[in-house]
């Protein structure tokens, strides 16, 4: 199996003959990884995890002009209905589904979105950070608010190959859901909170993966994101968690498990 981060949250799984593609997302002007739309145009299986736009802004557009089948919740179907009318390979899911693809078993647990903080808001959308990426201005006011997650945030645990991965769309767990535990590989979503540490911990410290492949931890859309320091994660789990290794991916080249 091999797995390619191609930024921000986004992820393309080749195994068993098949290629999965997670919350393509285009990064904005100024962002760390600049991509485009045809790099997802050829992609034939697409999953969303949640309805923000940094998930599902783009996948109106790669309907119309590919032809992927794009698995969802209720609130993305919505959105993307009123993007496009090109719905009819959308497909509803909702937790506790088992989907295969060939002989890739992807399943969707009920997940949590990250809770924002007002410190990191401001520390980030400061003046001169505003002033730098002014040109992504209007599409973020707009993006922001068309496109909800509505509390229908999804994990996914993708089976293939004897292996097992768990994709969360965002540094959370729900409380009552019952995850797989030791999973071969956790997607670690590293963005968010002004205290992703302790949001970190608490997920590893709960699934207890055997390796950890990070993600969305770029500056994917300025000036409301930024790039996160990973090393005090790095740090904390050769402390707390020695036996899990740490992956930092670079975009676009694949990570073989």
């Amino acid at each position: 199996m091999n797995i390619t981060w191609m930024g921000t949250n986004t992820l393309l799984f080749e195994a068993a003959g098949q290629r999965i593609l997670f919350d393509p997302f285009v990064e904005l002007t100024g962002a760390s990884n600049p991509n485009t739309l045809d790099d997802f145009l050829d992609e034939k299986i697409i999953f969303i995890t949640h309805g923000h736009f940094d998930h599902l802004f783009f996948v109106p557009t790669l309907l119309e002009e590919g032809d992927p089948t794009v698995f969802c919740t209720k609130t993305p179907a919505e959105t993307i209905a009123k993007n496009t009318d090109f719905t009819d390979s959308v497909v509803l899911i909702r937790p506790g589904m088992e989907i295969p693809i060939g002989d890739v078993r992807v399943k969707a647990y009920q997940g949590r979105h990250i809770v924002f903080d007002r410190k990191l808001i401001g520390e980030t959308l400061n003046p001169v950070r505003i002033l730098k990426y002014i040109r992504n201005i209007p599409f973020l006011l707009y993006a922001n608010q068309s496109f909800k997650e509505n509390g229908e945030t999804l994990c996914y645990e993708l089976k293939a190959e004897g292996k097992r991965v768990l994709i969360p769309g965002s540094l959370a767990l729900d409380d009552d859901e019952n995850y797989p535990q030791s999973a071969d590989l956790l997607i670690l979503p590293y963005q968010g909170n002004n205290d992703l540490l302790a949001c970190a911990d608490r997920v590893i410290g709960r699934l207890m993966p055997k390796r950890i492949l990070l993600s969305h931890f770029d500056n994917a859309f300025p000036p409301v994101s930024r790039d996160v320091d990973t090393r005090p994660l790095r740090k904390m789990m050769k402390e707390k968690y020695p036996g899990i290794q740490v992956v930092k991916p670079t975009a676009g080249k694949p990570v073989h498990l």
